[in-house]
C-alpha cells in the first residue's frame, strides 16, 4: 500500500506548482480531485502536454466558487489536503478559508511573494526577485525553478503536517512563497564562494562547451583527479595545474579550442570509463530513450 493511501486532497490551483504537487501526493497514494472554474484550468491551452502529465488520474470537477459556494464548501470540508494558489483574500470570500473549514484539514496557500502581497507574477519573475538569475541573465532557466521547488517543498511539509496529524488530531494551514523558496535554494551563496560564480560559469573545469557537430557537452570536474584524467584525455596535462588558478577564462577557451575539435559522440567514446566527470547535453528525445538503462553516446550525435 502506497503511504498516502486513503487521503484525499482537494486542488484548487492553476498553472503549475499546485497541480504539480497534487501529482507527486497522488504518487504517493492520494486521491487528488481538481476543482475547476468552468472552461477548466487556462494552462490546458498554453501547454496541453503539460497539462496532461500533470492531470491524468485526477478526477476533475467543474465548479464556479462563486455562484456555488456550498458545494464547494462542503468538498474542501470533506479533504484532508487543501490547495489553493488565489489572491490574497480571495478564499475568505468564497467561503473556503481555512478559518471556514474543519481543523483536521491540511491546508496549503502557494503565494507568489507573501500572503499579503497583491503583485501580479510567474515564475520567471519570482526567479528575478529571487536573484537566482543575477549570474546567467538574460539566459533563460530550463525549467520553472521557483514552482518547482516551491510545489516540492508543499509536498515535504504536507507530509510532515499529516503526520503531525496523527499526533494531535489538528490540520496546519501551510503558506509556500514563491520567490522566498527560489532565493533560499541560492541563499548560501552570500556566505561567499572559493571562487566567484562557482557553479554559474566562474570555472573553466565546471562549463558546457561546443563540439566539432554543434553539440555540447558538459564538463563538471571540480575534483583535481577528474580534471587531471580529463586533461590527459585532451593531450594536455599540464593543463591540470591551472585548475583553480586565477586565469579561468584563458583556461576555458584553451579547453574550448581542444573540444570543439571533435563531435559529441567521439568525445563520449573517449571519456567512456573514464573517471573525468563529463556527459553529453542531450536532447529530451535521447533522455527518454536512455531511461532505466545507463546513458551512452547521444544516439543522433
Amino acid at each position: 500500500m502506497k503511504p498516502l493511501a486513503g487521503i484525499s486532497v482537494v486542488d484548487l490551483t492553476r498553472y503549475l506548482p499546485g497541480p504539480f504537487a497534487s501529482r507527486e501526493l497522488m504518487r504517493l497514494g492520494a486521491r487528488v480531485t481538481r476543482l475547476l472554474p468552468p472552461g477548466g484550468d487556462p494552462m490546458q491551452e498554453l501547454a496541453p502536454a503539460w497539462h496532461e502529465a500533470l492531470n491524468a488520474g485526477k478526477e476533475t470537477v467543474e465548479i464556479d466558487l462563486k455562484a456555488d459556494s456550498e458545494r464547494g464548501h462542503a468538498l474542501c470540508a470533506e479533504a484532508d489536503i487543501v490547495l489553493e494558489s488565489f489572491r490574497p483574500g480571495v478564499v475568505d470570500r468564497l467561503g473556503i478559508a481555512p478559518a471556514n473549514l474543519p481543523e483536521t484539514v491540511v491546508y496549503c496557500s502557494f503565494t507568489g511573494f507573501g500572503p499579503d502581497d497583491l503583485t501580479a507574477g510567474h515564475d520567471l519573475n519570482y526567479q528575478g526577485w529571487a536573484g537566482l538569475l543575477h549570474d546567467t541573465a538574460p539566459a533563460m532557466p530550463p525549467v520553472q525553478i521557483a514552482d518547482l521547488g516551491s510545489a516540492l517543498r508543499a509536498v515535504t511539509q504536507i507530509t510532515a503536517a499529516l503526520l503531525e496529524r496523527e499526533r494531535t488530531g489538528r490540520g496546519a494551514h501551510l503558506v509556500i512563497s514563491l520567490t522566498a523558496t527560489a532565493h533560499e535554494l541560492a541563499a548560501h551563496r552570500l556566505g561567499g564562494e572559493p571562487v566567484p560564480r562557482l557553479l554559474t560559469g566562474g570555472l573553466a573545469c565546471y562549463r558546457i562547451y561546443a563540439t566539432a557537430d554543434g553539440r555540447h557537452l558538459t564538463v563538471a570536474a571540480l575534483e583535481a583527479r577528474f580534471f587531471e584524467r580529463l586533461c590527459e584525455l585532451l593531450s594536455r596535462p599540464e593543463l591540470a595545474e591551472r585548475q583553480y588558478g586565477p586565469e579561468q577564462e584563458a583556461l576555458t577557451d584553451e579547453l574550448a579550442e581542444l573540444i570543439a575539435a571533435k563531435p559529441l559522440a567521439t568525445w563520449l567514446q573517449i571519456f567512456e570509463g573514464e573517471d573525468v566527470s563529463v556527459g553529453p547535453v542531450a536532447t529530451l528525445e535521447e533522455a527518454a530513450a536512455q531511461l532505466g538503462g545507463k546513458p551512452s553516446a547521444a544516439g543522433s550525435a
